[in-house]
């Protein structure tokens, strides 16, 4: 083990010594090298007469470019957009999000995180995040309905083994007693456990109401105190977007981030889904957990290792995304967009309830909860999901999501108000054509 690492591993132990039985065996061993990038950090600080360090190219004192490249790139100047960001984020930005993750979730005010690293990407972040704490033969806990990547990231890539729980329980209501009972059966039979809360979540849009959230904490941090290590991914893509009054705003990450030594909760999230920017890549990873001594050097053990990660597999995220990012947080008008764009996709998830209140559909379809995020589901009754979405878009051009054999997911997010009564006929349509093609085997 190199010594840095060991060095890290030292401090996370004597901070928190649970931490340390939670890392992988990839993350004990992650450290972030002193090599190339900490020679020219601390050239580009001092070399005040000539820096011959950094990978990048430079003429007449400035970063080398092409004249069409910064062209495209309105008001940020090349050493803002072309060259190399540090593995752990711009410095800014990562202060300007765990800034706004404090004004998000209020229970955070009082309570020691870390600070953000930045990723390239939520998936990224989700990716980043399993190397660094989860072994091939770990449990990791999900709902039956899930986004699909999970299983390349978690089963496939790390070799995990993923066990599930019914999301809903047949009278369509969020099925917590499931919940806990998974956790509950998991913890008898291992000593770390990964609990993957996705809220919003994808693909049902549902989020918690606070009472349910108030049951989770409580399961997660009971279990915590009777012996398990249990690591808490908290992914929230679409954090921010919660329609109606009784869904839980924070995160759970704030809500479990200082319950016990034993429960580490980790948030990944980032500006994609929340700004509306997908393909700028710009996610973060931020650790939280109850630390007895001084938190600070742990946080920054684990930022280490994290940066580490990001250092050993992309070596950066994209410093032009970052930039735009920070600028946008930046200006005056940030929270005024973001208002603005809340209300429209508030407004289509209001539309879509009215217009699925309707008796017309009931023999056709089951309407899973929802009062969150980008998408809702459907479960349909008679119809195969996958041979619906075919006929959909064959012969009418519309195209859906077909998840295993009863659900389709519809994202509302890319559908205008007045789209949405058409849409939901033409579904019925559909269903009700392939019945009676069935009907006349």
């Amino acid at each position: 083990m190199n010594p840095l690492a060991k060095q890290l591993n030292s401090i996370i132990e004597k901070g928190n010594p649970k931490l340390i039985e939670m890392l992988s065996n990839i993350g004990k061993n992650l450290f972030f090298p002193k090599g190339i990038l900490t020679q020219s950090a601390e050239a580009k600080e001092k070399a005040h007469k000539l820096n011959a360090t950094a990978g990048i190219a430079t003429e007449q004192g400035k970063i080398m470019h092409f004249s069409s490249i910064m062209g495209a790139i309105a008001g940020i100047r090349s050493r803002e957009s072309l060259t190399y960001a540090p593995s752990f984020g711009i410095p800014a930005l990562r202060k300007t999000w765990q800034k706004s993750l404090v004004e998000k979730n209020p229970s955070l005010a009082n309570r020691k995180i870390s600070l953000p690293v930045v990723t390239c990407g939520i998936t990224h972040a989700i990716s980043i995040f399993a190397d660094i704490w989860i072994d091939p033969g770990d449990v990791v806990i999900l709902p039956d309905m899930m986004w699909g990547n999970y299983n390349m990231i978690l089963n496939v890539r790390k070799e995990a083994n993923i066990t599930t729980y019914p999301i809903f329980s047949k009278n369509g209501e969020y099925n917590l007693a499931a919940f806990e009972k998974k956790v509950k059966e998991e913890a008898l039979k291992h000593d770390k456990i990964i609990v993957l809360l996705n809220f919003p979540h994808n693909p049902s849009g549902y989020t918690v109401s606070k009472e349910e959230g108030d049951r989770t904490v409580k399961i997660l941090t009971d279990v915590a105190k009777e012996g398990t290590n249990i690591i808490a991914a908290c992914d929230d893509s679409y954090f921010g977007l919660f329609y109606e009054k009784e869904t839980m705003k924070e995160s759970f990450f704030a809500r479990l981030c200082n319950q016990h030594p034993r429960l580490l909760a980790i948030k990944l999230d980032g500006a994609t889904k929340e700004n509306y920017v997908w393909g700028l890549r710009v996610g973060f990873i931020t650790c939280g957990c109850k630390i007895e001594s001084d938190s600070g050097p742990v946080y920054d053990a684990l930022e280490k290792k994290t940066a580490g990660c990001v250092r050993g597999s992309i070596s950066n995220a994209s410093h032009l995304s970052q930039s735009i990012i920070l600028r946008s947080m930046q200006d005056k008008t940030y929270p005024i967009e973001k208002k603005e764009k809340y209300e429209i996709l508030r407004k289509r998830a209001k539309r879509l309830k009215e217009v699925l209140s309707d008796s017309k559909y009931n023999e056709a379809w089951d309407v899973y909860p929802f009062n969150s995020g980008y998408f809702m589901c459907i479960r349909l009754k008679t119809i195969n999901a996958e041979a619906l979405r075919i006929h959909l878009l064959e012969k009418y051009g519309v195209g859906l999501i077909s998840i295993g054999e009863q659900n389709l997911r519809i994202a509302f997010s890319c559908l205008e108000e007045s789209d949405i009564p058409e849409l939901f006929d033409i579904i019925l349509q559909g269903s009700k054509e392939l019945k009676r093609k069935a009907s006349l085997r």
